[in-house]
């Protein structure tokens, strides 16, 4: 029925100067997300408006989905584009959409209200905006006698849109707002296999942000299972932000030594200390502005305010903590909502929860922490540098065939 959309943005229309900077990067993304579907499509940018035209035979349903997952995107309205080819020709036009769209509502007997909105961007056509209006208006109530007309809170919001060419829709499926993903910088994701990191990438690469990723893995202790289950996350969160580079890290020998040396109660606080010395270490190898984590205020006895503070002790690039307010059912419906969900709840552990102490310390001593690490000093150097010189890095594609 359409081989046309027009793409729809918010916070993009108020960069002013620098608006085609943003309009670029959402060309680019867009670009990039119809790669992974069937048929070929142009994008095109002109007058304010993103247009995606098929080229060939497409699945629409597909292709929304696709564009569903595009930072940046608040609206996708399946439009229908015709020549100017006089009024007369308009009116046979809007009248025949109307029919292919609404045919069944139309003639059920049940009545549809609709209102005409035109924009007449192209300012040397010869009826206004207004009268737009009112003589396409007139047209479908003559051509359609269940019609009637409620400016107020229409069934049909018919937009007609006169531009080089003029655009009809009435349909305006939601797209995931935000920015477009490249145009925010770039941080570093501590992604584990759990429920609330890879909801937390999501949330800062909706605002423009690359997301690159650090996994910690300890085996035997954590099975390649496990592993595989981060990289399956991973790849459901690409689907989102392109491609992610995985940065694993064998920590086995470091939480170890942790475990020998250090307080058992303090165990969690002070091998979170070092994964974030780590995570910091490849971030800023990569040129990331910052790391990024799961974390939410009291949701573990790792989460509580003096927790957090002491972990954020080690770190000198700043700390982003999406779902800090949020509470537990709040995170599973956005997991649910962006597809992780299923995955992060497979029963394989990760290295955080095969060395949980019984019962951790909630209110840790930043100074008593910093006096107990020294236990470790000289030993754990060389094997933090070797884990980072041992790291396995992997680029992790969207998946593929994922319909959701």
């Amino acid at each position: 029925m359409f081989t046309s959309f027009l793409i729809k943005y918010a916070e993009i229309g108020v960069k002013g100067n620098n608006r085609y900077l943003f309009e670029d990067a959402l060309v680019r993304q867009i670009r990039h997300a119809l790669k992974h579907c069937d048929g070929t499509f142009r994008v095109s940018k002109t007058q304010g408006r993103i247009y995606v035209d098929a080229l060939s035979e497409f699945d629409f349903d597909e292709t929304v989905e696709h564009l569903q997952r595009v930072f940046g995107i608040s609206g996708i309205c399946p439009v229908t584009a015709v020549e100017d080819q006089g009024f007369e020709h308009l009116g046979g036009e809007v009248t025949a959409y109307m029919e292919r769209v609404y045919g069944r509502q139309l003639h059920d007997g049940a009545g549809l209200s609709f209102k005409v909105v035109a924009k007449r961007a192209r300012k040397n056509y010869p009826l206004r905006s207004g009268e737009i209006n009112a003589e396409l208006g007139g047209i479908l109530l003559d051509a359609f006698p269940a019609l009637r007309v409620d400016v107020h809170n229409p069934d049909v919001w018919l937009h007609i849109e006169v531009r080089e060419k003029i655009y009809i829709y009435s349909m305006i499926l939601p797209g995931p707002g935000g920015m477009p993903v490249g145009t925010g910088g770039k941080a570093m994701l501590l992604l584990s296999g759990g429920i609330d990191s890879p909801v937390a990438g999501y949330m800062i690469a909706k605002r423009g942000v690359k997301i690159d990723a650090v996994y910690f893995h300890a085996p035997p202790y954590t099975s390649d299972r496990a592993k595989q289950k981060v990289v399956d996350l991973a790849a459901l969160v690409a689907r989102y932000t392109g491609p992610v580079y995985l940065h694993i890290i064998n920590f086995t020998d470091i939480q170890l030594m942790i475990y020998e040396k250090c307080p058992h109660d303090e165990l969690t606080i002070i091998m979170r200390r070092y994964m974030m010395r780590i995570a910091e270490e490849i971030a800023k190898e990569t040129e990331c502005l910052g790391l990024i984590t799961g974390e939410s205020i009291g949701q573990v006895a790792s989460q509580t305010m003096h927790s957090l503070a002491a972990t954020n002790e080690v770190c000198t690039l700043p700390v982003y903590r999406p779902l800090i307010g949020m509470d537990k059912q709040e995170i599973v419906e956005i997991a649910e909502k962006i597809g992780t969900y299923e995955t992060s709840i497979l029963p394989y552990e990760d290295c955080c929860t095969i060395f949980v102490a019984k019962h951790p310390v909630t209110k840790p001593n930043v100074s008593v922490i910093r006096k107990h690490e020294r236990a470790l000093e000289g030993e754990i150097g060389a094997l933090v540098k070797t884990a980072l010189e041992t790291k396995e890095m992997m680029i992790v594609e969207a998946s593929p065939g994922y319909r959701g």
